[in-house]
Parts: structure tokens; sequence; C-alpha cells
């Protein structure tokens, strides 16, 4: 028996098919995976300002802000992400998305001085963890930390466990068409079937991949953008430079959790192909597809396989 239902949380729409005997008793399993996803909203939203995580952004500059464990965990996972990759990753990249008009979707360019100042305040290494008391504080006034390029992955991980304590065999779950992950397989086939759209024309498929306890993030430029001057500016920034990543479409990853694939995604769109190689050979087993511009509205494709 099939159920399917959705919510909107972080900012998107949900999803989650399901499989069982009783539907009622899928659809409170449901309900109570939504819940979930909602408490991790509350919890590590920048956007709402009652928030531990706003809170930690409004007072880490004035000393360590106790944490209470699971977000102080997840901090500490999202910042290993940030020293693997350099830097690629990085959760303190809010000023400049703020800068860059994509907190609310403003859409500007900064002047070169502003971008040069803000990238003072921009780098994981300001944030200071204590692990013994679960506190954290920043280094220098202006840092704030951004959880948006890996919580919804993480939220999605979360709906998996609850699903396994209760029993479930099959599932789809969707964040926002983003990160999905595939529980087992649906009773018609081998696993569950994702398509990825084409990074030219959304209304076409590029790929189609095959989920079974695994893990699908992408991510790519036309999800937000501005267009100035004939000029297109994508959301994902390379912290590393303050401006946003050129010559890359999207990134598609296969890796075995949403909160790691919700990171590499990022991690695989700023580096590009060659620095990507070298990362891959360190990670459990990953997939990386590469969605690149060609002239003439034209794209290849690169996939990655360590």
């Amino acid at each position: 028996m099939r159920y399917e239902d959705s919510r909107l949380s972080m900012g998107c729409a949900y999803s989650i098919v399901i499989y069982g005997d009783d539907t009622q008793r899928l659809a409170r399993i449901v309900s109570a995976a939504f819940d979930e996803v909602d408490r991790i909203d509350q919890l590590m939203s920048h956007y709402k300002p009652e928030s531990p995580l706003s809170r930690i952004n409004r007072d880490g500059a004035g000393g360590p802000v106790k944490v209470e464990p699971e977000l102080f965990h997840f901090i500490e996972e999202s910042l290993r992400y940030s020293r693997e990759s350099e830097g690629a990753f990085d959760i303190t990249v809010g000023p400049l998305m703020k800068a860059w008009g994509f907190f609310r979707g403003e859409g500007r360019v900064p002047q070169p001085a502003e971008i040069f100042e803000l990238r003072r305040r921009v780098g994981y290494q300001h944030v200071i963890l204590n692990a013994d008391g679960k506190t954290i504080h920043f280094d220098r006034p202006g840092v704030e930390l951004d959880l948006g390029g890996i919580a919804k992955g993480y939220a999605v991980d979360r709906v998996v466990s609850l699903l396994k304590r209760h029993k479930i065999a099959a599932a789809l779950i969707s964040a926002c068409g983003s990160t999905l992950y595939g529980m087992g397989k649906p009773p018609d086939g081998e696993g569950w079937e994702v398509k990825i759209q084409n990074p030219i024309d959304a209304s076409k498929v590029a790929l189609t991949v095959s989920l079974k306890d695994q893990a699908l993030s992408v991510s790519g430029g036309d999800e937000k953008f501005f267009e100035i001057g004939g000029v297109r500016y994508g959301h994902i920034m390379n912290p590393r430079t303050g401006w946003p990543v050129e010559n890359m479409l999207s990134v598609a990853v296969l890796t075995g959790s949403g909160t790691a694939g919700d990171a590499l995604d990022n991690v695989f769109y700023v580096q590009g192909i060659e620095q990507s190689r070298e990362l891959l050979k360190r990670l459990p087993p990953t997939e990386v597809f590469f969605f690149l511009p060609e002239v003439g509205q034209r794209w290849k494709m690169v996939r990655l396989k360590n």
C-alpha cells in the first residue's frame, strides 16, 4: 500500500512516499516525520530570530554561547566539511550571501572594496568550539553561521532514522527536490527512479538515477540567480573569493547520507572537476555528475566515481 504526503518547511516543500500495510498508520508516521523536519527548522534557521542558531549569531562575538548538544555536534560536523574542503564549503558565508542580495532575493553586485571587507568576516577558522562545555564563539565581530547549505540534508537523514524506527522498509524522502533519499526499494522496482533535470531546459531530463539506501543531492546555479548588465549571477558562492561560482551549471552527488550529499554538492560545485578528483579519494563511496556549459546553449556531463 502506497501513501504520499507533503508539507512546507525550511522554505520549501518536503515530500514523502512510503509503503506499508495500514494507511492510517502510515499517515501518522509521515506526519511525525514532517514534525521532525519542522523541529530542525526551528533549531537551525537563521531566518527565525528566536532560533538557537540566531542566538549564536547575535551573541557569538561577545563570548562563548552555550549550545544544546544536537546543534553543537551538527555545527562541528559542518566545520569538518569546511576543513576537508579547505573552505569550499563554509557555513560562515552568510555575510557574502546578504551582500549579493541572495538572503532576501533583491540581487546586487557589491563593490570590490565591500567584498574585500566582508571576506575578513568569512571563514570557518573564526568559529571557536569548546567540546567540553558545548560552547561556540566567534573570534571577531560580524561572523554569522548559515546552515542553509546542509540542514536540509540533515533533516532528510533524521526522517530516514525515524522511518527505520517504525520498521518502514521502503520510502522516498525529498527535501525541495534537491536532496532525496531512497530507502529500500518500491514494490515495482529495484530502486527509486529519480530524474535529474536538464541544466539548460528544466522541462527536460538530463539523467535518471536509481536510489536504494542512497542519497542524491543536486546543486545548481538556476535555483536562485539574478542578471545585471547581461551577466547572470548564481547563488552558489565561492567563500574563498567572495564571488559566485562561474562556468558550472549544476552538480549532482550520490552518496550515503543527505547531510554528506548536501555539503558535498556545494564542495564539488566550488572546487570543479580537477580538485574534486583528489577529494573523492578520501571519501566513502561517492559518485559525482558535473554539468558544464558549452557554446550555443549546450552542456556536457562529466562523471567521477571513487
